[in-house]
């Protein structure tokens, strides 16, 4: 493990008011973590675990975590700033284990969720709940020059996103932890609270930033777990008809089964446009982008993307402008885009008069009580996502699995670690996944 992941140093930083690395325990006390060591290369390692480094610190045991889709752009190193040695994992949950000083709302070993992005809570942008777009914790002078401004530091993202080690680990120091941490009622499983860290007020803000209501008829691009909650938001918002887009049958059967929602698989109609606008003749109220940068679709931008002549590719934008109502239609993007794009139809856009909206980080603790209202009333229960369940021993082989896509029913994993506790009713039971059947 590099000193950097410990201490946060690395690359040009801007002065922010937390410190992204930690002060390792006194006692010597180690723990288990995930770190990124080089493309495709990721390891359990053992590291110093973290002690309270600034007054507003919490550390977190950890008793779930998980691993998202946005991960495996850290695994294929196509996020800037990574380096040797950084914890990943930046959506986890635990118990309080130690508090800083200046800590009074939260008790040694009371459950909470972490939201995935950490926020001063006194800025401009955390006084109007808007987490993710915090001024003062994010000291990524790139992210500065590439961008024009920061977003917030988030866990377990890379240099690029701060260097805050992340949650894939027994142990988590949490900067302004009574700002990012949300305390976990006794009645709200683990496998149900941990998600509330981002995979659900991601899917809900998409939904509610791009404006979906009664009566739309809405596309969803990518059925991934965000996709998935992105298609049951929709339909709780009033959706019409809701269809979701992509090439693995497992998720498109997942997408028919458990959401009800019709599909469209991309190997059987690779014009995808073309057969939208033969189902929906005036087009698309509301499309939503929940798929990924790193796997281009057609040769041109597999070229230009092995040239570094783009970051991301337009394809999948492109095919949302196509089908997209004139005038009123509506593009959400939430799914993680890094900096830029060639061929992308500025023209049809334009001309079309389409609103793109790039909907952001989700900024999580603007919505995360209200999701935990509805989970504890039954109005949601994000648990028919949650597919299988791991040892933290087992990320790396979870990660190549999951890159390829070849486990079938596979949508989200939840990870235990040694203080978890055992499975709730109806949930996964722990599996290795050397034991997983293969496509």
């Amino acid at each position: 493990m590099t000193s950097a992941s410990i201490v946060g140093g690395g690359g040009n930083t801007i002065p922010v008011e937390i410190i992204p690395g930690y002060k390792p325990r006194d006692d010597g006390g180690m723990m288990k973590a995930n770190a990124w060591f080089g493309t495709c290369d990721v390891r359990i390692v053992d590291v110093p675990a973290p002690d309270i480094t600034q007054p507003d610190d919490v550390i977190v045991r950890t008793t779930g975590t998980t691993v998202c889709g946005s991960d495996l752009h850290l695994y294929h190193n196509e996020i800037p700033g990574l380096q040797k040695g950084d914890i990943l994992g930046h959506e986890f949950m635990g118990k309080v284990d130690r508090v800083g000083p200046n800590v009074k709302k939260f008790k040694i070993g009371q459950r909470v969720v972490c939201s995935f992005q950490i926020a001063c809570g006194h800025c401009r942008w955390c006084k109007q709940k808007l987490s993710s777009m915090c001024d003062n914790t994010n000291n990524s002078a790139q992210m500065a020059s590439l961008y024009g401004q920061r977003t917030a530091g988030f866990l377990g993202y890379s240099h690029f996103t701060g260097g805050l080690p992340g949650g894939q680990a027994e142990f988590v120091k949490v900067p302004f932890g009574e700002v990012n941490l949300l305390p976990v009622p006794d009645e709200v499983s683990d496998e149900r609270a941990l998600y509330l860290s981002d995979i659900i007020p991601t899917a809900y803000h998409c939904v509610v930033d791009t404006g979906v209501k009664e009566g739309d008829t809405v596309g969803v691009w990518g059925l991934g777990p965000i996709g998935q909650l992105c298609a049951r938001f929709a339909k709780m918002k009033g959706a019409k008809r809701v269809i979701g887009i992509d090439k693995v049958k497992y998720r498109l059967a997942f997408a028919r089964e458990k959401n009800g929602i019709e599909t469209l698989d991309i190997n059987e109609f690779p014009d995808v446009p073309g057969k939208l606008l033969e189902i929906f003749k005036d087009g698309l109220d509301k499309c939503l982008d929940a798929t990924t940068f790193h796997e281009p679709k057609t040769t041109l931008h597999k070229v230009q993307k092995a040239l570094a002549l783009e970051t991301d590719v337009s394809e999948q934008v492109n095919e949302m402008i196509k089908v997209a109502k004139k005038m009123t239609g509506r593009i959400g993007l939430i799914a993680v885009y890094a900096n830029y794009c060639n061929q992308f139809a500025i023209g049809s856009l334009m001309e079309k008069g389409i609103d793109l909206k790039g909907n952001g980080q989700a900024p999580v603790q603007k919505y995360w009580v209200e999701l935990l209202e509805m989970m504890k009333k039954g109005e949601f229960d994000p648990a028919f996502v949650v597919t299988h369940r791991i040892p933290i021993e087992d990320i790396p082989k979870f990660f190549e699995a999951f890159d390829k896509r070849n486990v079938p029913g596979l949508e989200k994993v939840f990870v235990e670690t040694a203080a978890s506790s055992p499975p709730a009713p109806g949930l996964p039971k722990t599996s290795r996944v050397d034991e997983w059947p293969r496509i």
